[in-house]
């Protein structure tokens, strides 16, 4: 697909593993495929290609260099501070936090993301985000059990990825003016995305950018 995009192309994908691993482009391409969870350029002409079905792809674009990655970042890749490692390596090669623009996709919201107590309260601990418990009534309750099987407690919380997202990001000093969210949720629209925490689906949606 990517060649539609950039008639010299070369395709660097990585073993995604739920880490805070990022490798170059040049160490991900075709054939030789490493374990990492984030890729960023370092040549032009590279396609950077992340596969999600409910973690978010996170993408950066530096619009004075140009250099751009891709994360794939979930739950454990925010406790893990994958952001953080990445804007350290965009630090080390010059880059402006004023020049780095952000675009959190399409990934399960925070209504369909409901985990237990003790996941919420270790996952914002090591997140560093405040520890706020949302409570949910009876009918979300019995709307999210009556929707996925494998959530069997009746003491269930919501789990905001992308807002946790946000907030690194703010953290890192990246200017809120620079960040783009969808609102689309893997969950939700079942005729248009793949969810894992949905259907246990193997099937993954393919995201990417070229640099």
């Amino acid at each position: 697909m990517g060649n539609h995009f950039n008639e010299n192309y070369i395709n660097c994908v990585s073993n995604q593993i739920h880490s805070n691993l990022i490798v170059f482009g040049s160490h991900s391409q075709e054939g030789s495929k490493i374990d990492a969870d984030g890729l960023i350029s370092n040549k032009f002409n590279q396609n950077l290609w992340i596969y999600t079905a409910d973690c978010m792809p996170i993408f950066f674009a530096d619009k004075r260099t140009r250099n751009v990655a891709a994360l794939h970042c979930g739950r454990k890749g925010l406790e893990k501070k994958i952001i953080k490692n990445l804007v350290k390596i965009f630090d080390n090669i010059g880059t402006s936090r004023d020049d780095l623009l952000v675009a959190i996709g399409p990934a399960i919201s925070k209504e369909q993301y409901l985990v237990d107590k003790m996941t919420l309260k270790k996952f914002y601990r090591k997140a560093e985000n405040k520890n706020i418990t949302i409570n949910l009534t009876k009918t979300e309750k019995d709307h999210c059990l009556n929707d996925s099987n494998h959530f069997k407690e009746q003491n269930l919380n919501q789990l905001d990825l992308k807002k946790s997202a946000y907030v690194q990001l703010l953290n890192e000093n990246i200017p809120n003016t620079n960040i783009d969210i969808s609102n689309l949720c893997t969950y939700k629209l079942k005729n248009e995305f793949n969810s894992w925490r949905r259907s246990k689906t193997i099937s993954r949606q393919w995201n990417f950018i070229s640099s």
